[in-house]
Parts: structure tokens; sequence; C-alpha cells
């Protein structure tokens, strides 16, 4: 697995050996295809060559322009990002999180804030445009239906306004979720 730096080419030596050749040969494909979607590379690579999803990725946004995965290094800069009102209501959101859990760790995974014990996720968060999306982990969604009937919904997450009047102990019993899933 590559390098926790976010590096692209860190997957080149693993391309190299999987699918043989040197990563060259593969640039020159995805290069060939001209002008075709992202989406379009990817299954060139995953259905003519075998490519996994990752392996795909990485070398199709290498062409792209894409050296690194890799956005934020830390909360802060994740923050910097925001506009003022998510930045205000995704900041609130940790604080809350944070009073009660204050020996997990935030970091940034998949270029988002995450708490973590340990090597475990247990909640996670990212900001669009016109709303902020909440990620419990576990069976938290459904653990907590009643209490999220006011929000919408999807599989993993729950949607809740830039300017949310941030709920903290529900922010907290979506952790305690978790927790007790894991143990």
């Amino acid at each position: 697995m590559p390098a926790a730096t976010g590096d692209r080419s860190a997957y080149f030596p693993s391309i190299e050996k999987k699918h043989g050749g040197p990563i060259s040969l593969w640039i020159d494909r995805v290069k060939g295809l001209g002008s075709a979607k992202y989406e379009e590379q990817i299954a060139f690579l995953r259905e003519n060559h075998g490519f996994s999803q990752a392996h795909a990725n990485a070398l199709v946004m290498h062409v792209r322009g894409s050296t690194s995965s890799k956005k934020f290094d830390t909360l802060d800069a994740y923050y910097a990002t925001l506009e003022p009102a998510a930045r205000s209501t995704v900041q609130a959101i940790v604080a809350a999180i944070s009073e009660k859990y204050p020996k997990f760790e935030w970091v940034i995974a998949w270029n988002q804030p995450m708490l973590r014990s340990g090597k475990t996720y247990l909640f996670g968060l990212s900001a669009a445009k016109k709303h902020i999306l909440l990620l419990p982990m576990g069976p938290a969604l459904e653990t907590l239906k009643d209490r999220l009937a006011k929000y919408e919904t999807n599989k993993k997450t729950v949607k809740v306004p830039l300017d949310w009047k941030v709920d903290a102990a529900l922010l907290r019993a979506m952790v305690k979720v978790r927790l007790d899933e894991v143990g």
C-alpha cells in the first residue's frame, strides 16, 4: 500500500509489477484515450487490463496532472477552505464531540475530518457548498433513526444545513453507538 503522503506515484511500482511494462506504457495508454472522461479512463483500465480502482485512479489522476491525493494535512488547513458559516458549524461539531471524547484524535482522512480511536474510525464529516454531511460510523443511522427523522439521511450520511444549530447530544450519541459497536 502506498505511503500516507498521498503521492500517486507511490502506486507505480505495484502497477508495473502486477500489470507488466514500465509505467510510461500505462501513462501512454491513458493519454491515448484523448479527451475521454475520467469514468471512461477508469473503465478502460479496469475492464480491459484488470486494474483495481485504486491503481486506475492513481494512474488516471496522475495523467490528468494531480500528483497527490492529499489536500489537507490538518484540521486548520481544512477549515481554511470553508466559507464562514460552514467553518463555524464544522468547528462547533468538532468541539462538541471533542468535549465529550477528548482522548480521541481528529485526523484528515479521505480529505475530510475524521474522528479516530487508534486505527478505528468513529465519525466523520464534510462540508459541501450548501450543506454539511455527517458520517456516523457503524449502526448509528439505524439506532438513532427516530432522532434523525427531521434530517435528510442517505445510506451512510446525515445532511445538515451550513448554519446548523449544533445538536451536541445527537453528535455524541452517534459516536457512542460506534463505540458500543467496536467495544
